[in-house]
């Protein structure tokens, strides 16, 4: 491998010497800006010094421009900037650097020279790790990361596991005193049960499988999915009940940290090939197997044991109190050994012929489901689009008692869906305790009353509607309540992103649970772009090898088919847009959106001005609104992006269009930005959640990657009024 001290000359007297060839990955876990901002940044700077460097993109779209096998063979170095895991797999052999994104932005020059010198990565090498602050803030802890990296690919299982469950019971099962919810044994329906129980036993294990694969990379998926099923599995620590997602919690957080502490063994030479596919593996889920077993099995067997216990000595109290204890039961854990001892204690005394009990806990089964679904109904700008969806499959799987649906949203924000859910379950056993509703199956949601097995059903109904409703809005409101902390906590210190939780994401995820009261999880990272991305990276066709600035109209005509489109028109007309729109990026921006100078001195206040000037358009249906989504978004991760540049942006329906505008600040506006610059240069974006797709990340794209043109940036700073800037913004295309 070579490895000069800066870029080779050219040759003396007989041509060329061969250039250096650099690779280089940047990617943002909370939009799309600062990935493409650091990939122009290094490509720059390639080319400025005479080497070849191609750069792979991992935005909000997917990955774009992907490194293949002949690239990685040719390279002589690797640049990773990023604030998110990425794959190191592929790089065995070449030299890898890797740091935040914010250093391929501040500094792409000494990151080239810095490479030259990396350690060579190695086969079973962990993920890389970042140190920068992530998106001109506070990066996600690894932490954090990995959890929500097992509750993204959880997600699918419980959505899947969970409808065909509710499916079956609803089109083939009848109630049955002696057995509950019966599905004809050797039916079809019997069948699509048991895929659906598939889905929900694979659930736990990929869960706590993933969380380990996040931190210890591909050695510890096999002892942390094994130490999820175990979690998973009371039998085999003499439970009667699981430990169910937070036991896979633990396991998946174990795994990850016992395969990084064995990596750090020093072994013989000719034994470090089989470390990661042999000997790390058995050792870690080995040791970890017996571990939970042998130790942490033991707390939770006495746990259930004594929970049973004690609530038989409370049959003779209050019917509200009873009532309420099993609802915060069933709700706390949803599978665990909480959640199944006051199921089974319920269930219990169906055959002495109190009834009663069951009721209670039936009344309380669907609220956690339900509640977690209704409040992505009643505040939806709180939840990504992925999160919105798994609440519509937690709804359904509400009405069926499959309380797994709540899952994903209590394992990605365990600290305000849970004591919601707990809330929302005392109140509905409350209420079912005092009327008196009896269940005669061990089942619960609305389709026992539906199918019969309920007496009362008029305040069965009453009791599940209340808990629900009390779920949502406390929901709704403890989210609200951290985001609104998250900001002051942002406007505090210059910039610090504060990690608010996200229903991933987005990109990401969704939990599950067992019929009968189990547990649900919510959607991994939220994607809230920005500047980085939240999305799973998925390949897509590649762009242009080198991602330089496009310079000029034909460059930028290169970049995708709609840039080329856009591009042509305004060669032709000599107006940027589409369909003779007099404006720029698709007739979004416009000279009615152009400002010379911007009057604020704050950034809330000149969000709100930039709001103001959007609204000139008609396009904005309530200024507030957008404002406080905008805010919000600041709250997550400042939009400053260095270079004096700002760009603020909103999803939300306060407006009924997209629509981009652009100010100039002559002293600047304090945003936090990643190099401490004040914003002179600000653009803000905003578009109706029907149209948060690819065109809004496609403009964020555009301008960050315009944006790094030094010239451009003079040019803007420069123009006199409002149509001079607008023919200086049409070289975005």
């Amino acid at each position: 491998m070579t490895n000069p001290a800066g870029p080779p000359p050219t040759g003396d007297g007989g041509g060329e010497r061969q250039r250096l060839k650099l690779l280089a990955v940047t990617a943002c876990p909370t939009g799309i800006a600062h990935t493409y901002m650091a990939a122009e940044k290094l490509a720059q700077a390639a080319e400025s010094r005479g080497i070849d460097m191609k750069v792979e993109t991992q935005g909000s779209i997917g990955a774009e421009n992907v490194l293949d096998d002949n690239d990685v063979n040719h390279a002589d170095g690797v640049i990773v900037a990023a604030d998110k895991d990425v794959d190191l797999s592929r790089f065995v052999g070449k030299r890898v650097l890797t740091v935040g994104v914010a250093e391929g932005i501040r500094h792409p020059e000494q990151l080239i020279e810095r490479v030259l010198s990396a350690p060579v990565h190695t086969e079973g090498g962990t993920p890389s790790a970042p140190t920068n602050s992530a998106a001109g803030g506070k990066e996600r802890s690894i932490g954090y990361k990995a959890l929500m990296n097992g509750v993204s690919y959880m997600i699918p299982f419980v959505v899947v596991g969970g409808l065909l469950i509710a499916i079956s019971l609803s089109l083939g099962g009848h109630t049955d005193p002696s057995g509950g919810l019966v599905i004809p044994k050797d039916s079809f329906w019997m069948d699509v049960n048991n895929i659906g129980v598939i889905g929900f036993t694979l659930m736990v294990p990929i869960l706590s499988g993933y969380i380990a694969y996040a931190i210890g990379d591909r050695p510890a998926l096999v002892p942390g999915m094994i130490g999820g099923w175990i979690a998973n599995t009371g039998e085999l620590y003499g439970s009667k009940a699981g430990a169910g997602f937070i036991g896979a919690i633990v396991t998946g957080f174990l795994a990850g940290y016992l395969v990084l502490w064995i990596k750090k063994v020093k072994v013989p030479k000719f034994a470090q090939p089989i470390m990661p596919i042999i000997v790390i593996p058995i050792v870690a889920t080995t040791a970890l197997g017996l571990f939970f077993i042998y130790v942490l099995g033991k707390p939770i067997s006495w746990v259930f044991e004594h929970l049973t216990d004690w609530l038989s000595g409370m049959t003779g109290t209050s019917a509200i109190l009873l009532g309420a204890i099993l609802g915060l039961m069933i709700a706390f854990d949803m599978g665990g050994p909480v959640n199944k001892t006051a199921f089974l204690f319920g269930a219990g005394l169906i055959a002495t012929g109190n009834q009663t009990v069951m009721g209670m806990c039936a009344a309380a089964i669907p609220v956690m489901p339900l509640g977690q679904g209704l409040a992505t109904l009643i505040r939806k700008r709180l939840y990504t689009e992925q999160e919105r969806e798994t609440g519509l499959a937690s709804l359904f799987m509400g009405c069926f008692g499959i309380s797994e649906g709540a899952i994903p949203f209590a394992a990605a924000r365990p600290a305000q869906v849970i004591p919601a859910n707990m809330l929302g379950g005392a109140v509905a056993g409350a209420i079912a305790g005092v009327a008196g509703v009896e269940d005669a199956v061990p089942h619960g949601g609305p389709i026992v009353a539906v199918l019969g097995a309920v007496s009362g059903v008029p305040m069965f109904f009453v009791a599940v509607v209340i808990g629900s409703v009390v779920t949502a809005l406390a929901t709704v409101a403890l989210v609200d309540l951290s985001e609104r902390g998250g900001r002051g906590a942002a406007a505090g210190g210059a910039g610090a992103a504060v990690p608010v939780p996200e229903p991933v994401p987005a990109g990401v995820g969704a939990g599950g649970v067992g019929v009968g009261g189990g547990t649900a999880s919510r959607p991994a990272v939220r994607e809230t772009e920005t500047v980085g991305a939240g999305a799973s990276p998925a390949a897509t066709s590649a762009p242009p090898a080198t991602p330089a600035p496009p310079a000029d109209r034909e460059t930028a005509a290169s970049e995708t088919p709609e840039v080329a489109a856009d591009s042509a028109t305004a060669a032709e007309t000599g107006v940027d847009g589409i369909d003779g729109v007099d404006g720029v990026l698709s007739g979004y921006l416009t000279q009615e959106t152009v400002k010379v100078e911007l009057g604020a001195d704050g950034k809330e206040s000149a969000i709100r001005e930039m709001s103001e000037l959007l609204a000139r358009t008609g396009k904005v249906a309530d200024v507030d609104e957008l404002v406080a989504c905008a805010l919000r978004r600041e709250a997550q991760g400042t939009t400053g992006l260095g270079e004096e540049i700002a760009i603020p942006h909103a999803k939300t329906d306060a407006v009924t269009e997209p629509v981009v505008g652009f100010a100039r600040s002559a002293e600047g506006v304090e945003w936090g930005s990643l190099d401490g610059t004040k914003a002179r240069l600000v653009f803000m974006i905003a578009v109706p959640e029907a149209a948060a797709g690819d065109e809004h990340l496609r403009i964020l794209a555009l301008l960050s990657r315009k944006l790094m043109d030094a010239g451009f940036r003079e040019r803007l700073l420069a123009a006199p009024d409002e149509p001079a800037l607008l023919g200086v913004l049409r070289e975005v295309g």
